[in-house]
């Protein structure tokens, strides 16, 4: 399996211990940001999606404007768009970004956040809509001609895109944990991503979603994410992690903004929240420190230590079958920076030797069978 890198842009300076600053939509910022992660040796960039933000398709596709080689990954929730218009949508930025993007589905897990956006499609119904989009989408996307969809949540009669996407294939990036999202991916994810949990949770998840898509003949790829900490000792990285910690209990409390916790109707908080009482240190050096202060609401697990043990431990998910890291610091610009420097070529070096020594002791059993 290649090994790929992931990283977040923002539409403005914000993170857990920063304050927002700047315009919300900042323009300048954003091509930075961009360009950062780019020079950094990441493979993608996530663009994410919330109810009061600054829309995706416009931010994905300013960065774009100021990349040349980067990927993008735009998050989209199904129910606002109209599935027929959302595929020429995704299919003409993937044409204006030359044939690098993929989209995040997520199908919501608060009913607060989705009614912001008028929204009152219960949760336990929203997968099933969401299946249906994405049927819809494909058909929009990949058939040679007119087609009539009469489903529970959309219809269209001859509905045809003249204007497909750039790739023969756009990726589909898959978010959620609960049963019914396990069962929407198997059937429809490329890649389906995962928070950054202890490794004995997310080998199950693998698991699970492996043989939900063995159903369908599909294989399917992971993502995890982590909010890796590093420091030049494996004590200087503690220390920063507890410094993390008290600098966004302050600002949580001050602001009694929780960055998108609760979510209680969401099974990955749901999951995140029971790694959070097995303890603060998990495995070699899983921290929830953040993720106990906001509740689970989103990939908000760190990796604490040297550039070395970090990536030691990502190894030990890729040997899980997750050979996607979707990486991001709490000071968000300068850490993206910070990881292009040893965390993300150290890692990849890993993984190359490891391919070749696989590939050497398995040459010798290809001869001798001979």
């Amino acid at each position: 399996m290649s090994i790929q890198f992931i990283g977040m842009i923002g539409h403005r300076l914000a993170s857990e211990i920063i304050p927002a600053t700047g315009p919300i939509f900042d323009k300048q910022y954003i091509a930075d940001f961009a360009k950062a992660h780019e020079n950094a040796g990441f493979d993608r960039i996530l663009v994410g999606y919330a109810s009061d933000q600054p829309d995706g398709f416009l931010v994905t596709a300013h960065a774009g404007a100021h990349t040349s080689r980067i990927k993008f990954l735009l998050a989209h929730r199904p129910g606002f768009v109209a599935p027929t218009l959302a595929a020429r949508k995704f299919a003409t930025l993937d044409h204006l970004l030359d044939g690098r993007l993929a989209v995040h589905i997520i199908s919501g897990g608060s009913d607060a956040e989705q009614r912001r956006d008028g929204d009152f499609v219960a949760k336990d119904h929203r997968y099933a809509r969401t299946e249906e989009f994405l049927q819809v989408i494909k058909k929009s996307w990949y058939a040679s001609q007119g087609y009539d969809h009469k489903g529970e949540f959309y219809q269209a009669e001859n509905a045809f895109s003249h204007i497909k996407p750039h790739q023969s294939h756009l990726p589909v990036y898959f978010g959620g944990s609960s049963d019914d999202a396990i069962r929407v991916a198997g059937k429809h994810a490329d890649v389906f991503a995962l928070w950054g949990e202890p490794l004995a949770s997310a080998e199950e998840t693998v698991k699970a979603v492996k043989a939900e898509a063995a159903r369908y003949q599909r294989d399917i790829g992971f993502s995890i994410s982590f909010r890796p900490i590093i420091g030049r000792t494996q004590e200087e990285a503690w220390a920063k992690a507890e410094a993390i910690r008290a600098k966004a209990k302050i600002q949580i409390e001050k602001s009694g903004y929780h960055f998108g916790a609760p979510k209680p109707q969401s099974v990955g908080a749901q999951r995140l929240q029971k790694a959070v009482e097995l303890g603060d240190r998990l495995d070699d050096n899983l921290w929830t420190g953040i993720a106990a202060l906001v509740g689970g609401g989103y990939n908000s697990t760190a990796l604490v230590g040297t550039a070395d043990q970090v990536s030691d431990t990502l190894l030990k998910y890729y040997e899980l079958g997750i050979e996607t890291f979707l990486i991001r610091g709490f000071d968000p610009l300068n850490d993206a920076i910070e990881y292009g420097k040893e965390l993300i070529p150290l890692t990849r070096q890993k993984i190359a030797a490891r391919q070749q020594a696989t590939a050497q002791h398995q040459l010798p059993e290809a001869h001798a069978q001979w």
